[in-house]
């Protein structure tokens, strides 16, 4: 199969299972990812969030009727750059036995789409820096690291 066979779409509530495996079973996530069912009201309220903001969408990408990857893009506006939009690419997935089939590329592709059609000034990602096979995806797709980034983590 090819990556010509996946289909990106907006993600729907019945998803987030495949989508809370899928962020729980990555060993360098570190975000507390977990499938315990316990934590599923969490993921559902974020879902709700998502889906209720103009300015942010939950995308997944399907093959055959399975969820096989997922990005989360969003859209800010500044007053730099004489007010102009960049895209926030965030949480960028793809299922671990299916990685380098071109899942990531075509999901990548579709968000820089989305921005185009926007009218978006730049688009834009963070990657831990840990994920060095994720750096040189990003890079054969035309992103440059061009800033550093912090981070504090409040919970």
């Amino acid at each position: 199969m090819a990556a010509a066979d996946i289909i990106i779409r907006k993600a729907r509530e019945a998803d987030l299972p495949a989508l809370i495996a899928m962020f729980a079973a990555d060993p360098l996530g570190g975000h507390g990812d977990t499938s315990d069912p316990e934590a599923y009201a969490d993921y559902a309220l974020a879902f709700a969030t998502i889906e209720a903001s103009s300015n942010q969408t939950l995308f997944v990408a399907e093959r055959e009727g399975d969820v096989v990857g997922t990005f989360q893009t969003m859209i800010t506006t500044s007053l730099n750059a004489r007010g102009s939009s960049a895209m926030i690419i965030e949480a960028v997935q793809t299922r671990a036995d299916l990685r380098g089939q071109g899942i990531g590329a075509r999901m990548i592709e579709f968000a820089i789409a989305e921005a185009k059609g926007r009218g978006v000034r730049l688009v834009q990602l963070t990657s831990n820096a840990i994920r060095t096979d994720a750096h040189r995806f990003y890079e054969r797709l035309g992103f440059k690291p061009s800033h550093l980034g912090f981070k504090m983590a409040l919970k």
